[in-house]
């Protein structure tokens, strides 16, 4: 166990955090004395990845979990195509593990930096209404609690026992259960995509969206603010061998959506009368076309720095929902410089993610950093709200428990299964004081997993 830096900060630069100890674990066992020592010393306890979430989720002032030497590739089940990993393993090291074993995980989202355990914690998804969640490819994980036992829960464990309970309301946790060791996947056989990019007028694209999203297997697009330009990518699934000169694709999107975007953005900044003339320069080299790895059509590099907003809505609210999202553009005091992004997801059945029991359009709203979001992202919140829709756990809301339980089904029973497991709120922090609330100020210790 190693002592780090005393302060840390996530990927945006939103979120700091001054905990009293950063800890690195360099095996499962090590984990769980970090977790059992902060006990005996009244600390509380949150792990952290690769700090990907816009949201306090991660911070705590007790000691901070660094799962990075957790990053190991464990098992791989080429008859079951299941594949168990650590925890902290990123995204992107996984996909490229995958891609030499011949296989690949059935969805990804835009970016590929996080980790495992934190995707989780926050149901990362990706796009595809006849496809879900990386919560969906969950089938087991090993379990920190907040005694520092280790359990294992699965999909396979016995309907209504502690395991499976663990396993089915912890595909999306918030890291309020514990803190996972291992995580086990179900897996596909390798796949490509062929992408098409394009960029259309955006009333055309809305009066035959549903036509676009049934049609196409990953289908998304955005809307680029204070003009009517809409940059749509379709992904299908092919057996078509992949692009020689994809790497041509890779440039393209380097120098598009960071080295021009980012002066773009830069300038807007300092120059905010300028944004809408500006985002007509967006829209890049026009229609593209290339056939490459699933995890490499999927997953971009962003480095331009942005904060981020996103709602999950019934699909069927989204027509309504963006057309006043697109009145309220109009009416800030400031103008919008990044486009808006809208995916698809079909429903699943993980009771925390933005998507359970309903098809889900997801509306995502950024901001440049440095640049004014709050009467923007307050904006948008209001009408997301309105039209039912469910904040992404790890990005910015202001929404609480009270509200939330009308939003998720499952909520309370995650709460009651959180205070049952985390009497002594070990793994609390501001965040989920808000979004679970306080956890019970009753005594007790949390049960194992017979």
């Amino acid at each position: 166990m190693r002592r780090r830096r005393r302060s840390w900060q996530n990927w945006a630069g939103n979120q700091v955090a001054l905990p009293t100890r950063i800890a690195r674990p360099a095996s499962e066992d090590e984990l769980a004395e970090i977790v059992r020592r902060a006990g005996e010393q009244g600390r509380r306890v949150r792990a952290v990845g690769a700090g990907h979430s816009f949201t306090d989720v991660a911070c705590t002032d007790g000691v901070l979990c660094e799962l990075d030497d957790l990053s190991r590739v464990l098992s791989v089940d080429h008859v079951t195509r299941r594949v168990t990993v650590g925890a902290g393993i990123r995204l992107h090291e996984l996909s490229r593990h995958l891609d030499e074993c011949g296989l690949a995980l059935p969805n990804l989202g835009d970016i590929d930096r996080q980790s495992i355990a934190g995707a989780i914690a926050t149901g990362t998804h990706g796009t595809g209404i006849r496809h879900h969640g990386i919560a969906d490819a969950v089938v087991a994980f090993r379990l920190v609690t907040a005694t520092g036992e280790i359990l294992e829960c699965s999909a396979d464990a016995t309907p209504g026992s502690l395991a499976h309970e663990l396993w089915r309301l912890g595909r999306v946790s918030l890291g309020a259960l514990g803190i996972l060791s291992t995580v086990t996947l179900a897996c596909v056989p390798a796949f490509r995509l062929r992408a098409v990019e394009a960029s259309t007028d955006v009333d055309a694209l809305l009066a035959e969206l549903d036509e676009h999203v049934d049609a196409t297997d990953h289908f998304e697009f955005y809307w680029v603010p204070h003009t009517r330009i809409a940059l749509t990518k379709h992904n299908q699934r092919t057996t078509d061998p992949p692009d020689r000169r994809r790497w041509r694709r890779r440039l393209e999107n380097e120098l598009v959506e960071n080295v021009a975007f980012g002066a773009v953005n830069r300038v807007g900044r300092r120059l905010p009368a300028l944004v809408p003339r500006l985002a007509r320069l967006l829209p890049g080299p026009g229609r593209r076309e290339t056939v490459a790895p699933s995890h490499e059509i999927f997953c971009t590099r962003r480095r331009v720095r942005f904060l981020e907003t996103e709602w999950g809505l019934p699909r069927a609210a989204l027509p309504d929902a963006f057309a006043e999202l697109r009145r309220l553009v109009d009416t800030l005091p400031h103008p919008v410089n990044f486009p808006v992004e809208v995916r698809f997801l079909g429903a699943d059945d993980a009771p925390l993610s933005m998507a359970v029991g309903r098809e889900t359009a997801f509306v995502a709203c950024h901001a440049y950093v440095g640049t004014p979001y709050e009467a923007y992202f307050a904006g948008v919140e209001a009408i997301m709200a309105d039209h039912g829709g469910r904040p992404h756990w790890g990005k910015l809301h202001r929404r609480g428990r009270d509200d939330l339980m009308g939003r998720y089904p499952e909520l309370a029973a995650f709460i009651e299964l959180r205070d049952r497991m985390d009497p002594a709120g070990r793994f609390a922090n501001a965040y989920l004081d808000r979004v679970l609330g306080p956890v019970p100020a009753a005594g007790g210790s949390a049960p194992g997993a017979g």
